[in-house]
């Protein structure tokens, strides 16, 4: 089994890679496999709205890391998905990194990476913010049919600095935890797989356009 985690900062070693290796120790302890995909400071471009995913089987541009990381998701067994707080919020590159991320898996195969697979958002801040930003990552895995997993509490820590994590015990507790029920979910998905339990086929989208 494997989780694909995504590092929405632009440090590459601040504390939003320090919560996903807390995760990454009890995934591993779990027998399960993670690698991180790391935004880092270089630029992300905005989804356009172009539609040319639906012809490509890709998003359009492809100079960053997200045709990889749509590439990787169909090779992934569960996701963990990460990211500061600013100004109360997401950051920006993360945002942007999924927008395409989701729309262009969406127009090329149907979300098909994503479905039925369980996923978390993890949100670190100095102080507030976090349930604010914690919300907005959740809608992306709403509309793909992903399940979302929980901790015992709020998936958020709080850190100025990397080294600031190991004294949020509480924060590291949910970390620990999220990882184990998520281990738990994959483990319980491939059992039904095995058992012969397979998911359910959607029926065909309906659009409905509240314009008149």
């Amino acid at each position: 089994m494997k989780v694909l985690m995504l590092n929405g900062s632009c440090n590459v070693n601040g504390s939003t890679r320090a919560g996903l290796d807390v995760m990454s120790e009890v995934f591993a302890s779990e027998g399960v496999e993670t690698e991180i995909v790391t935004l880092g400071a270089k630029a992300v471009v905005d989804c356009i709205g172009c539609g040319k995913c639906a012809e490509l089987k890709r998003c359009v541009f492809n100079n960053d890391e997200v045709n990889n990381f749509v590439a990787k998701a169909a090779e992934s067994d569960g996701f963990v998905f990460g990211t500061p707080v600013y100004y109360a919020h997401p950051s920006g590159r993360v945002l942007s990194f999924l927008d395409r991320v989701f729309f262009s898996s969406r127009l090329a195969n149907g979300y098909a990476p994503f479905h039925h697979k369980p996923c978390a958002s993890i949100v670190v801040a100095r102080r507030s913010g976090t349930s604010a930003s914690y919300d907005v990552l959740n809608k992306y895995y709403g509309l793909s049919q992903m399940i979302m997993v929980g901790s015992t509490y709020w998936n958020s820590f709080h850190a100025l600095t990397p080294a600031d994590v190991s004294s949020d015990e509480e924060g590291l507790q949910v970390l620990r935890n999220l990882a184990r029920n998520l281990t738990f979910v994959m483990k319980c998905l491939q059992a039904g797989r095995n058992a012969g339990i397979n998911p359910p086929v959607a029926e065909e989208n309906v659009m409905t356009n509240f314009v008149r």
